[in-house]
């Protein structure tokens, strides 16, 4: 059969066993525990001599149906779903380092990645070497004996910076390291990671996945493009498991223990999700044009940033990376901090709520919220300022979406 389009594939995934009654939609298989025929069977299962659903929190064939379709969307080798974006990026390092490891990492991320980063693997013995990632002089110059990962995002939120994928990518192979690219705003409709040298992709599903804001998940792609005996962390799965060996040591070892997985319910919404999620996008894309050209020319906003907008600065990296599409999120700045807060509570189609690619449009100051707890020399790192709104576009008819923010900022 010839490769098809993007939602034509992800209608027509197989199940991975045959339906007995035929149904055009994955049941929601909601049992804890699954039968075998024999006490030999469930032993050769456990010695993974014979596959199949044994305890829902290691697998379950709904879980498993949602993992075969972003599979076959993303074109790696596999997927584990977890239940939130945060325990993607935790399994992932988790199982890539150990105690008096480091990972290189992007200095501008998602406030909760930082934190994870920074506060709390750090206990564990993890060191993170912060980076804006621009040279590559620069990172190999963190880079010693005990590095085993470079860690970004592919936009950053709410900054939208992009990253040369390519140029980290030369250096993640020259030096033997992972690299791990955090997609969430770059849905597998849009990026392609394997194409451009990623090895890992960590996503929160609960965003463009979950098909407008229905349920919480994660998701961990292997894009089979690394050779895991490179990694001391790995290299002990590999005699056993070959390429494979990344997602058993994260299925057998982290996930399973740690008890991150994604639930059967969460599972069908974003099968569902997944099935809609490039007509979703492509309109949101549409507002974000319409929006950009009102925004530019209104005399009361300062800045507006998008790097779809073909006279921002990153536009050239969005068209190589993400065919045009790098995400559906903007920023804008008024004068003060002040008019942002008189400006969003005047917003009556806009919400203010804090999440991505909901089907309603969703706004936030960043400096107050997200970034909270960061310190101002912190924030200001960062690139945050208390000027600044976060906007995620919705599907809303966009005439309503700027007539919305014309009124409240009058």
């Amino acid at each position: 059969m010839k490769k098809t389009g993007f939602t034509t594939t992800a209608l027509n995934v197989p199940y991975a066993k045959h339906d007995p009654h035929k149904a055009l939609q994955m049941p929601l298989y909601e049992s804890v525990a699954y039968e075998f025929d024999s006490a030999e069977q469930i032993e050769a299962n456990f010695r993974g001599e014979y596959i199949a659903h044994v305890y829902s929190r290691t697998a379950s064939p709904t879980v498993e149906y949602f993992e075969l379709k972003l599979k076959a969307l993303t074109q790696s080798s596999g997927v584990i779903a977890v239940s939130s974006g945060m325990a993607a990026i935790t399994n992932t390092i988790m199982a890539l380092t150990k105690t008096g490891d480091n990972i290189i990492s992007g200095n501008r991320l998602f406030g909760h990645s930082f934190a994870l980063l920074q506060n709390t693997l750090s206990e564990f013995g993890l060191e993170t070497r912060f980076s804006d990632l621009s040279s590559a002089e620069e990172i190999e110059k963190l880079i010693d004996k005990n590095t085993r990962a470079i860690y970004f995002e592919t936009v950053t939120n709410p900054q939208l910076d992009i990253a040369d994928i390519e140029m980290l990518s030369r250096v993640a192979k020259k030096h033997n390291l992972v690299l791990v690219a955090d997609s969430t705003i770059t849905p597998p409709n849009v990026f392609s990671g394997g194409k451009f040298g990623v090895n890992i992709e960590v996503m929160s599903t609960t965003k463009y996945i979950s098909g407008g804001a229905t349920s919480f998940g994660g998701a961990i792609v292997d894009h089979g493009n690394f050779d895991w005996n490179r990694n001391p962390n790995t290299a002990s799965y590999t005699e056993k498991f070959k390429d494979n060996a990344f997602l058993i040591k994260v299925r057998k070892n982290v996930y399973r223990n740690t008890g991150g997985s994604m639930a059967p319910q969460t599972a069908r919404f974003q099968i569902q999700g997944l099935d809609i999620l490039e007509l979703r996008v492509e309109k949101c894309y549409q507002n974000c044009l319409a929006l950009g050209e009102f925004m530019k020319a209104h005399p009361r906003i300062k800045k507006v940033s998008y790097p779809g907008l073909e006279t921002d600065e990153r536009y050239p990296l969005a068209q190589k990376y993400f065919n045009g599409i790098p995400g559906t999120i903007m920023s804008f700045e008024l004068e003060s901090k002040a008019a942002c807060y008189t400006f969003m509570n005047k917003l009556q189609i806009i919400r203010r709520a804090t999440n991505l690619n909901d089907n309603k449009s969703l706004i936030i100051h960043p400096h107050s919220t997200i970034y909270a707890e960061f310190t101002e020399e912190e924030r200001i790192a960062a690139r945050i300022n208390d000027r600044m709104m976060r906007l995620s576009v919705g599907i809303e008819n966009v005439d309503d979406i700027i007539a919305d923010i014309e009124a409240a900022l009058k």
